[in-house]
């Protein structure tokens, strides 16, 4: 996959401000952790990837690690969604890298592919779905409440 610069530097930013490493434990809270460059950088493991029922996802940042932030990757595959059209109190961004996204949101919903964001905001019923015939792969960017 190639990526602009500018997509580059947009993942880079948003990588830089929620990024943790998969070795820190979920029991430690973030005034435990000693933050490095070698558990500040996170590159993207198959291995350390969790399984799903239509896919996998990855966690570049964690609300463990991060102050309150999360970063994780989510491939869905065609014809597929991790789940049901919900809610709830955090806001969520979802940002596109490949194929074609289905967008719900309060009744409506819109197709795009990449380089897309689709913000939802507190409270608000939303879903993401692959309509396409390739993997989905998008970012989830969410600040979550402790």
């Amino acid at each position: 996959m190639k990526l602009s610069t500018t997509i580059k530097v947009a993942i880079v930013t948003l990588m830089t401000q929620t990024i943790h490493s998969q070795e820190v434990k979920k029991e430690t809270t973030p005034t435990e952790i000693k933050y490095t460059i070698e558990n500040c950088v996170n590159h993207f493991d198959l291995e350390k990837a969790t399984k799903t029922k239509v896919g996998y996802q990855y966690w570049f940042g964690d609300k463990n690690f991060t102050q309150e932030n999360t970063l994780k990757m989510s491939i869905v595959e065609p014809g597929k969604s991790t789940h049901a059209p919900h809610h709830h109190v955090e806001e969520e961004f979802f940002y596109i890298l490949e194929g074609t996204a289905q967008f719900y949101l309060d009744g409506k919903t819109t197709t795009a592919g990449p380089n897309t964001s689709f913000y939802c905001p507190s409270n608000m019923e939303h879903g993401i779905s692959n309509v396409g015939k390739t993997d989905l792969k998008y970012l989830v960017i969410k600040k979550d409440l402790k």
